[in-house]
């Protein structure tokens, strides 16, 4: 494959010798780098072993108390809904966050929804910050397109807000979860998040330890509600609010059931994905990719962690499994000549051409392949057969621009920044994890994949969002100690720019990114359905998670990720 290149070059080469010197020249460089570089093997990463070894693979799922818990739910859930119906006002506002703190807000779409339509509707109350700030937030996130003049009075001059306001803590935390969720041109949320951000953090060290307060102001500068994974911080909003004594007993106890069956859930899920895992023995097979099973599967439940959307946590995980080992395969073992073979042999889609691949390789292709054909199956079995192309041509496509990019690090050849971006978008990976679960996944038609496909705004928004994050958590690791370009470096030659300009820019592009989505969100899409564009948000919220502070999570979870999901996957479960 590659011996066709080097012909093509020099078939260039006699056109050009006799009569331009400088393209002569240049297509001679081009031909001395392709060869020095297409047998070279990229800087190895030793990735970590899993964390998790065989916890899961144990497990042993319980049906008959998961049955105990799903009567003892549906029971406590009729005293539940009477409480939400009855509540009004600000009473209202609180209830309904609490219940999404608690992951309880599934139970009860329907009634909040209506709910929610009551309070939209009525007119704006003269309700304290802190109310004003969660009625703003809550109505944003479902859809409803609120001014942000409601924030009119708390302002003076300049949008600088009153004195006063800087000492209710309580209310500054409600503003400052606001203003996560503005859009462009609201000046008002603009300085109302760096004001909050600056008043919380000179605050914090004032608190008493160990308070309900502190606890909630560290949480929430550490990652904001409406960036963070709900499933994630339920076990924290349970403990906090029995410590506070705020809440009714019914919902506390229905929390805890809730948790309780999720957990149990999850760990059968989780076994169940882990012993697929070890049929393919791709961890002694391929010694350079990352085993990265459970952190697979939590971006599958942050897509989607209730209950009926079990089809899609497993589909998600698989799909991303199958993304990192074709990742590290291209980054972390394959020359550019094996490189542009397996990409030709994607393309041709033909498991008879597989000789020719190098042996890792084989083993790679033959995983994707026995993932396509699970596929071809649940598509035939959920009448959608119109799925399967397009998940085989975003397969393809992510292959393309692996090797894209791979040619650009190795060779040294840059491109533009805007270039490397849109190359980018498809390098994270997003066609591939939305096709997968188009066939379990009811709502999904064909319409909603050619909408996928047409780029929308949101899509693009999120998915450069999260490219960014991961640029800033994963630079220094993919950089070798500064031995092979990264996207900040091309950044920093196309715009003339220093690494510390880079990455201050790269947090921009991530704020904007979130400003269009949020916009895009509110806008109410009738071309496709609601569930799905939300599993478009809730990928930006699962890199926000998984690269939060400049960590990366997923390559590494021992001190950022892992933390987090030992108390829903590992823990024993509440009392």
């Amino acid at each position: 494959m590659m011996r066709a290149h080097y012909q093509a070059i020099f078939i260039q080469v006699n056109k050009l010798i006799s009569y331009d010197r400088t393209q002569f020249t240049a297509y001679i460089r081009a031909m001395t780098m392709a060869m020095a570089t297409a047998n070279v093997r990229p800087l190895t990463t030793s990735f970590t072993p899993t964390l998790w070894a065989d916890t899961f693979t144990t497990f042993s799922f319980d049906h008959q108390l998961q049955e105990k818990y799903g009567e003892d739910i549906e029971a406590m859930k009729k005293e539940a809904r009477v409480i939400l119906m009855a509540a009004t006002s600000a009473k209202l506002i609180a209830l309904v966050d609490k219940l999404e703190r608690l992951g309880l807000a599934f139970h009860f779409e329907e009634e909040i929804q209506h709910k929610l339509q009551q309070v939209y509707d009525a007119q704006e109350q003269d309700h304290d910050l802190f109310t004003t700030a969660l009625r703003f937030r809550l109505l944003r996130q479902h859809q409803y397109h609120v001014s942000c003049r409601v924030f009119d009075k708390f302002v003076e001059g300049d949008n600088k807000f009153k004195e006063c306001v800087g000492s209710d803590v309580e209310g500054l935390l409600s503003l400052y979860e606001a203003a996560q969720v503005r859009i462009h041109e609201e000046n008002v949320l603009e300085e109302a998040a760096a004001f909050t951000v600056h008043r919380l953090n000179r605050i914090l060290p004032e608190l008493e330890n160990s308070s309900i307060i502190k606890e909630k102001v560290q949480l929430a500068l550490n990652q904001s509600i409406h960036r963070s994974v709900v499933i994630l911080t339920v076990r924290f909003y349970i403990s906090l609010y029995e410590g506070d004594g705020s809440t009714e007993e019914v919902l506390m106890k229905l929390a805890k059931l809730n948790f309780n069956y999720l957990q149990n859930m999850y760990k059968k899920e989780i076994s169940q994905l882990t012993r697929w895992w070890k049929e393919f023995d791709l961890k002694s097979k391929l010694p350079y990719a990352r085993d990265r099973v459970v952190e697979s599967y939590f971006m599958g439940m942050s897509f989607r962690f209730e209950p009926q959307y079990s089809c899609v946590r497993r589909d998600v995980a698989k799909s991303v499994l199958l993304v990192t080992i074709v990742d590290d395969t291209y980054d972390n073992y394959a020359t550019l000549e094996e490189a542009q073979l397996f990409t030709d042999i994607v393309q041709r889609w033909d498991l008879k051409e597989i000789d020719v691949l190098p042996d890792c390789m084989k083993i790679v292709y033959r995983f994707i392949m026995s993932i396509f054909e699970e596929y071809k199956v649940e598509a035939a079995t959920h009448e959608k057969p119109f799925a399967v192309p397009y998940f085989k041509e975003a397969v393809k496509q992510l292959c393309r621009a692996y090797n894209e990019e791979l040619k650009w690090v190795m060779e040294r050849q840059m491109p533009s920044f805007e270039e490397f971006m849109r190359n980018s978008v498809i390098r994270t990976s997003v066609y591939v994890m939305y096709t997968v679960f188009a066939p379990t996944m009811k709502s999904v038609t064909q319409q909603t994949l050619q909408w996928l496909l047409s780029e929308p705004k949101i899509l693009i928004s999120i998915c450069t969002l999260g490219r960014h994050l991961q640029d800033l958590a994963s630079h220094e690791r993919e950089s070798k100690e500064g031995k092979v370009l990264t996207v900040v470096d091309c950044y920093m030659k196309d715009k003339n720019a220093t690494k510390e300009e880079a990455l201050s820019k790269f947090g921009e592009f991530i704020e904007n990114g979130w400003k269009v989505a949020n916009e895009e969100w509110v806008k109410k899409d009738n071309v496709v359905p609601k569930i799905f564009v939300e599993t478009l948000v809730n990928l930006g919220r699962t890199v926000e998670v998984l690269y939060n502070n400049d960590q990366d999570g997923f390559t590494c979870p021992e001190e950022l990720l892992a933390p987090q999901l030992t108390p829903l996957y590992v823990d024993p479960p509440l009392l």
